[in-house]
C-alpha cells in the first residue's frame, strides 16, 4: 500500500504564538513530526500544508516536501482541518499521485514514537475501518466528574447521574483523543465531512507519548518530559 504523510502547520496560533515552530529539544516543534514520518519505511511522501513560507522553508530544511501554499481561507482560526486533508488530496490527485492511506502527523504532538505511528497503520491494513485514529487515557470521565454550566450558571453532571455509578471506576471506560496520528481511505476524506460520518478503529497511545501542544503550559511540560526521558537513556 501507499502511504502519504501530510502535516498540516498553519503560520497563526494565538494560545502559543510561532508554535509549530517553536525550538523543543534544539528542533522545531515541525521536524518532530518530520523526523517520526521519515522512521516509517512505509511512506512514500511527506507533504506539509502551511500558509507560512517561514514553516515552508523549515519543513523544506528536515527534508519535507511542500508542493502548494495553503490558500488564506483553509488558514483561519476557524478553518476545517477536514477541508485542509481534501485539499491536500485533490492536489495529489491532480498529480496523478496514487495514494491508498492518508498518514496524518500533527506537529502538536512531539513526542510520539515511530511505532505509534506504524500501529495506527497496522489496525488501518486490517480493513475493518474508514479511519484509525489515536486515543489515550483520559483524567475525567463524564459520567462522573465532569460537569457543564449553564446559562444560569448552575452545575450539573455532563451525563445525567446514574445511581449504579458509585465510583469512576464503576463508570464505562473512557478515553481522550490524541493527535498522535490518523490513518484515513482517500476516499472517505473526499466523500464525507469528519471521522465519525464513518467506522473508526483506535490506537491506544501511553499518556506520556500522547501530550498535545496547545499551550505554554503544554509547551513546558513536554519540554519536562523530554527532559526526563533524555536523562533516563543516558
Amino acid at each position: 500500500m501507499k502511504y502519504v504523510v501530510l502535516i498540516c502547520a498553519r503560520g497563526g496560533s494565538k494560545g502559543l504564538p510561532d508554535k509549530n515552530i517553536k525550538i523543543l529539544g534544539g528542533l522545531p516543534l515541525i521536524a518532530w513530526a518530520i523526523k517520526s514520518a521519515q522512521g516509517v519505511e512505509r511512506v512514500s511522501k511527506i507533504i506539509i500544508s502551511t500558509d507560512s513560507k517561514k514553516i515552508a522553508q523549515i519543513s523544506k530544511d528536515y527534508g519535507a516536501e511542500v508542493p502548494f501554499i495553503r490558500p488564506k481561507e483553509l488558514s483561519q482560526d476557524n478553518s476545517s482541518e477536514w477541508d485542509v486533508w481534501r485539499h491536500a488530496l485533490k492536489y495529489l490527485a491532480e498529480q496523478d499521485y496514487e495514494v491508498n492511506g492518508l498518514v496524518i502527523i500533527p506537529p502538536t504532538a512531539p513526542l510520539r514514537a515511530v511505532q505509534d505511528i506504524n500501529n495506527c497503520i497496522n489496525e488501518f491494513e486490517k480493513g475493518e475501518s474508514d479511519i484509525v485514529i489515536s486515543v489515550t487515557d483520559s483524567h475525567r470521565n463524564p459520567y462522573f466528574n465532569m460537569v457543564k454550566i449553564d446559562k444560569n450558571k448552575l452545575t450539573s453532571l455532563v451525563i445525567a447521574k446514574n445511581k449504579k455509578f458509585i465510583r469512576r471506576q464503576d463508570t464505562p471506560e473512557v478515553f481522550d483523543m490524541a493527535t498522535v496520528a490518523y490513518v484515513v481511505k482517500p476516499e472517505f476524506v473526499i466523500e464525507k465531512n469528519g471521522i465519525f460520518e464513518g467506522l473508526v478503529k483506535s490506537v491506544h497511545i501511553p499518556i506520556e507519548r500522547a501530550i498535545d501542544i496547545d499551550t505554554i503550559f503544554d509547551f513546558e511540560f513536554a519540554e519536562y518530559l523530554l527532559t526526563k526521558k533524555n536523562s533516563e537513556d543516558v
